[in-house]
């Protein structure tokens, strides 16, 4: 991970604002409301020439029960014990509070380094509260503006000798390291890892809210990474997390639960299913996690309905399996209700789990990598045109006022998801019904389960029509023979 710098404070500092402003993107929600981040989030954080990550962190507050106060709180706190270096948020215009003085001691026992960092300082407003900053005996504060930039050459001063400091420490660790291995080779094979295979897979897993996504993704980090509880709509964010999983490098992005659109009232929650759906146009497969109680419910269909429509890839977890008894009654149930309300996604994975107790998490992982592979696919235009000749042969087109309808060539023009083109002499007569008939039949014939495929009919001839055949050669002539 490197140095890494967590934000802390209480609620509506700036926390989340002083995140964007170091990634340079606007990752994090920001809402005048406070208390909007409650999981951790990391971004690779770039100051002048310093690079580093940096978590932002929920508000902290006097919390210490299980209530989801008191769960945020562990998890900030889990924060601090990770990080190298704590920037502790004050508000500068409201002053200090009875609440900083308990986060301030509270760092101090946890034997954190600190930061001071005086946040809205702007103006003549935030003066007063960054001169009673000092009280909090944790040094001198810097005083800066997230929101307009200001005071970003002070942090970066501070920072920069800490920084250097743990370089040359994991140089040095390095190089000792390196040292120790030279000295016997075999053992240097041995512990040498082997590649990684390409880029992460981006996924994104989305849902109802409370369907358990977040537990289903703690499941297979292996720890409890993301907030996660009872009470339903915890998550806010979509939060990315890296992870190796059996050797295939991923990006997980857990986001907001989807309600109904017309249920979707408070400026908050518009952000953050906005959020989660910026999440579906980025990844590449999308985990549609269900509730086992009470599956394929209308907003369900619907979400799928998106992922589809966005061309991902989908995969289908059926979440809560460990609390259904007659299992063997259900798992056929729900796979004859998917196939029959979720047509479009014939054939896509459906796999039965459960966050809680981690069962089924290995069919998950080869039901995400088969549904990736089914979406890089790519057909030999050959095989395409062959294809297409036997199904035009066993059910041609129809013939609108008499008029054939010639299906002259096939091409499969991108992957991801796959692609094909088709020339036809009257492309715009072509019906619905026998776009999905050739679709159906691609999905068949060539092993694509579950992907979305983007068939586009278009006017021309051939496109090798008409061109002057290849001389022969010798070597044809001998083949001929």
């Amino acid at each position: 991970m490197g140095f890494t710098v967590a934000i802390v404070g209480r609620p509506n500092v700036g926390k989340s604002t002083l995140f964007n402003r170091l990634v340079g993107k606007r990752l994090a929600l920001v809402d005048d409301q406070p208390g909007v981040t409650r999981d951790l989030r990391e971004g690779a954080a770039r100051l002048a020439d310093l690079r580093f990550t940096v978590i932002d962190t929920a508000g902290l507050e006097d919390a210490t029960d299980d209530s989801l106060q008191g769960r945020m709180r562990r998890l900030t706190e889990r924060a601090v014990g990770l990080a190298d270096v704590c920037l502790f948020l004050v508000d500068a215009r409201a002053g200090i509070t009875a609440l900083d003085q308990a986060l301030a001691d509270l760092l101090r026992r946890a034997g954190a380094e600190v930061i001071l960092v005086a946040n809205k300082a702007e103006g003549q407003a935030g003066s007063g509260g960054t001169w009673d900053a000092f009280g909090l005996g944790l040094g001198e504060p810097v005083a800066v503006s997230a929101e307009h930039g200001e005071g970003m050459q002070e942090l970066y001063t501070r920072l920069a000798p800490l920084v250097d400091a743990a370089e040359e420490a994991a140089q040095a660790v390095q190089v000792e390291a390196e040292t120790d291995v030279t000295l016997d080779e075999d053992a240097q094979d041995e512990a040498r890892p082997g590649p990684r295979p390409g880029k992460p897979v981006q996924i994104a897993v989305v849902g109802r809210p409370n369907a358990g996504k977040s537990t289903l993704i703690n499941r297979i980090l292996g720890e409890d990474r993301l907030l996660t509880g009872p009470e339903a709509g915890i998550t806010r964010d979509s939060i990315s997390v890296e992870i190796d999983w059996g050797g295939q490098p991923m990006r997980v992005f857990d986001t907001a639960g989807m309600r109904k659109k017309a249920r979707v009232q408070e400026k908050l929650e518009k952000l953050s299913v906005a959020d989660g759906l910026r999440a579906v146009k980025f990844a590449e497969v999308v985990v549609l996690v269900v509730d086992v109680t009470s599956p394929f419910d209308q907003q369900d269909l619907r979400i799928a309905d998106l992922a589809e429509r966005e061309g991902r890839a989908v995969v289908v977890a059926v979440n809560k399996w460990d609390l259904e008894t007659d299992k063997s009654n259900r798992a056929r149930e729900l796979r004859e209700a998917f196939g029959r309300l979720l047509p479009q996604l014939s054939g896509a994975p459906l796999v039965l789990v459960s966050g809680l107790t981690g069962q089924g998490m290995d069919k998950l992982r080869e039901a995400i990598l088969s549904a990736y592979g089914v979406w890089n696919a790519r057909i030999p235009t050959a095989r395409l045109n062959t294809w297409l000749a036997g199904e035009v042969a066993a059910h041609p087109p129809p013939a609108p006022g008499g008029r054939r309808i010639k299906l002259r060539y096939m091409t499969q023009a991108k992957t991801r998801p796959p692609g094909f083109v088709v020339f036809a002499s009257i492309p715009e007569a072509v019906p619905e019904a026998y776009r999905r008939f050739l679709v159906n039949g691609l999905r068949r014939d060539f092993d694509l389960p579950g992907t979305p495929i983007r068939l586009h009919l278009r006017g021309g001839a051939n496109p090798y029509e008409g061109k002057k055949p290849r001389k022969k050669t010798k070597l044809d002539k001998h083949r001929k023979r």
